[in-house]
């Protein structure tokens, strides 16, 4: 089994916490991890309500069903058992002790308040996505962390070039049934299945309504539309959904991990920002199955390069926060009248690093443009600003400003990533 980095942190909350939940989309290696916990690190009991029935003994009598448990217990899948939350609530309230479930979901109870609200104080909630490359490659990244640190060390491990970085990591994205599948042809048949198990079965059962039929067409329009601002009247015209129906359908598009959305950046500027989020896939090779991107053809022909680069580069960041020590909030950054930067991060002493991706091989000090206007607009809160591009070297543009390459994100050396250092220029 491939070792996830969120691990640790899902120990250390067993340790602590009564009702440990583990969610994220489906096939992203969920029960994978929890079995293995199970069986050796919090050994459990496991039981999955994909198992017939296990799933309608639970939904017929909740509370009688987790009275026969005894012990730490793993419950996979409980998002098809709602009424099962108030029954746990109730056992914990009785028998409180540490790690006593550990329960995982496709769906993000953050989505849906009634669930997450019945245990509140008593449930820590951790997400596991996709693997992050650092992950294939059996490194812990610390781009996150190491980024808020005065100085930048150098990259370790071989570089990528463009070509692997877009025909082997991007394009076939990070879901753990994608790894055994060197053939495209492969790759596109459970990308197919992937796609239409999730919108026929998770979000109908979230939904609890038949007739869901235009979100196949709906989610290729937002795959077009990846990175961009979401404008719902723009949307709604396009696809001829009233603007009401469009925001449940996006609310069960992001509840089941198809879709994530960054929220702007405002911060406390006199300047008359855009407050619009941008939309972004859970997965860069769902996207690119999306497009119809191939990686057995030329990248630089099509105008998606660009946004599925900067869609890469957002979820790696949004998968090393989730086991990163710093903790920084995503944003992007636009002001109406054209200044833009990609993404910023933001940690709890209000520090702002700025990132803009470049699908080029070349860099200069005229993409930096943005990032030297907002870090004029924020003063001492601006601490790095960087520029990710697709050439193979680091170069600096004065203080605090750096162009590094993408694989950056997981060759930027740190304490528990230690191989040949190549020093930074």
């Amino acid at each position: 089994m491939i070792r996830r980095n969120i691990t640790p942190l899902l120990l250390e909350a067993l340790k602590d916490t009564p009702v440990v939940m583990l969610i994220g989309a489906r096939q992203t290696g969920k029960s994978t991890l929890v079995r293995w916990l199970a069986s050796e690190e919090h050994p459990a009991r496991y039981l999955t309500f994909d198992d017939a029935v296990i799933l309608s003994a639970a939904r017929h009598d909740p509370a009688g069903f987790l009275t026969g448990l005894e012990g730490p217990v793993v419950l996979d899948e409980v998002q098809r058992v709602p009424d099962l939350f108030l029954a746990i609530k109730a056992e914990v309230d009785r028998h409180r002790h540490p790690g006593r479930f550990l329960l995982t979901g496709s769906a993000n109870v953050l989505f849906l308040p009634s669930l997450s609200e019945s245990l509140v104080g008593r449930m820590e909630i951790l997400t596991l996505w996709p693997f992050s490359q650092g992950e294939k490659e059996g490194i812990q990244e610390n781009f996150i962390d190491t980024v808020f640190s005065e100085k930048l060390p150098g990259l370790v491990g071989k570089p990528a070039t463009r070509t692997d970085l877009f025909t082997k990591i991007i394009l076939p994205g990070g879901f753990p049934e994608i790894l055994g599948r060197s053939q495209e042809s492969r790759r596109r048949a459970w990308f197919s299945s992937y796609v239409n198990t999730i919108l026929q079965r998770e979000v109908r059962d979230l939904a609890q309504i038949e007739g869901l039929t235009l979100l196949p067409r709906l989610l290729s329009l937002l795959a077009v539309r990846s990175t961009s601002l979401l404008n719902f009247s723009e949307l709604s015209r396009s696809t001829t959904i009233p603007q009401t129906t469009l925001k449940r359908y996006m609310s069960l598009l992001e509840t089941t991990f198809l879709i994530q959305t960054l929220p702007s950046w405002s911060g406390n500027l006199s300047k008359r920002l855009v407050k619009s989020f941008k939309i972004f896939f859970t997965d860069s090779g769902l996207l690119a199955h999306l497009l119809g991107l191939r990686a057995d053809r030329e990248m630089a022909d099509t105008p998606h390069v660009g946004p599925i680069l900067e869609n890469f580069v957002v979820m790696e960041l949004r998968k090393q926060i989730s086991w990163s020590r710093t903790q920084p909030q995503l944003f992007h950054f636009r002001t109406q009248s054209g200044q833009e930067v990609d993404i910023i991060l933001e940690d709890a002493q209000g520090r702002l690093t700025a990132i803009e991706i470049k699908a080029s091989n070349t860099v200069g000090i005229h993409d930096f443009k943005s990032i030297k206007f907002l870090s004029e607009e924020v003063g001492k809160k601006f601490h790095r600003g960087l520029v990710l591009y697709t050439g193979p070297e680091p170069v600096s543009f004065g203080p605090r400003l750096q162009a590094l390459p993408v694989d950056a994100l997981w060759r930027l050396s740190g304490p528990s990533n230690k191989q040949n250092v190549k020093k930074m220029k």
